[in-house]
């Protein structure tokens, strides 16, 4: 879901939405953040935030049939003026979530707490006021893993360790915080006291469920970074995130039941807190 600067070149990745919006009409996002496990498993790093905010504006120029400077040169692609691009940043830090806030079109908060949510929406919107920009302008959009349950405690003992993979994954993150800014990181502490007990991450194993490092996530965490348990508390915590000004709901399926919660999601949960639009008379 969300790219970096440092994978590919920017006109590469300019030029490859462009296509998509130039074969299927404007219809891509591009998600974009400094980087984790397709740097680091080639032995690199994630990109400043000075960079992250570069490759923004040269990718989204240029996708959207503007000219713009990349390297010394004037590019353009001629080719894509009907090409319309919005860049969303993927943040948990406060100095990205104020980048987001400057510059981006969107917001993506890869994690689903309701507290965390609504610190981290503030933070981007102050940011987009200080900049100029219209704060309600910037979409909204939560990204999480979401496992739909029988109701009972064994269904949901089975959910949480489906999902349990993901609260290794934003640790990675919240040690590049924590190292930082030290344990006085200027962010909430549901964010960064759960990963005390963290010893390193396989990426081997990133982003599947059942992997051997996540024994540290306790269930509090599981049950707040991501959605687990019966239809009904999954519509509840979607009501929750709306009312917080979420726009948008990414759910991550990297489980052994995708089925059954993308038909539950389709079925159930999303019609439940859909906005209703009446015909006229």
């Amino acid at each position: 879901m969300v790219t970096n600067p440092a994978t590919r070149d920017w006109t590469v990745t300019a030029s490859l939405y462009a296509t998509l919006n130039e074969m299927f009409g404007n219809r891509t996002v591009c998600g974009i953040g400094r980087g984790d496990s397709a740097v680091r498993v080639t032995n690199g790093a994630p990109t400043t935030l000075a960079t992250l905010r570069d490759s923004i504006h040269v990718i989204r120029e240029m996708a959207n049939g503007r000219s713009v400077e990349y390297k010394g040169s004037e590019l353009r692609l001629p080719w894509a003026g009907k090409s319309r691009l919005e860049m969303w940043v993927a943040a948990y830090g406060p100095k990205a979530l104020a980048l987001t806030g400057e510059v981006g079109d969107g917001f993506i908060l890869q994690l689903a707490d309701l507290s965390i949510a609504e610190w981290t929406i503030a933070a981007v919107r102050q940011a987009a006021a200080a900049a100029g920009r219209d704060p309600d302008g910037i979409t909204i959009c939560v990204a999480a893993p979401a496992y739909v349950t029988d109701g009972t405690e064994a269904g949901l003992a089975y959910g949480r360790e489906q999902v349990r993979w993901f609260g290794g994954m934003v640790g990675n993150h919240v040690a590049d915080i924590v190292a930082r800014y030290g344990d006085d990181a200027p962010v909430p502490k549901a964010l960064t006291d759960y990963i005390k007990n963290r010893q390193g991450y396989d990426y081997n194993e990133h982003g599947q469920s059942g992997n051997s490092h996540t024994t540290f996530v306790p269930d509090e965490i599981v049950d707040r970074f991501c959605i687990v348990g019966p239809v009904e508390t999954h519509i509840q915590r979607m009501q929750d995130l709306k009312d917080l000004g979420v726009d948008q709901f990414a759910v991550y399926l990297q489980h052994d039941d995708k089925d059954h919660t993308l038909q539950a999601y389709g079925e159930k949960v999303m019609p439940a807190v859909a906005d209703h639009v009446r015909a006229k008379n």
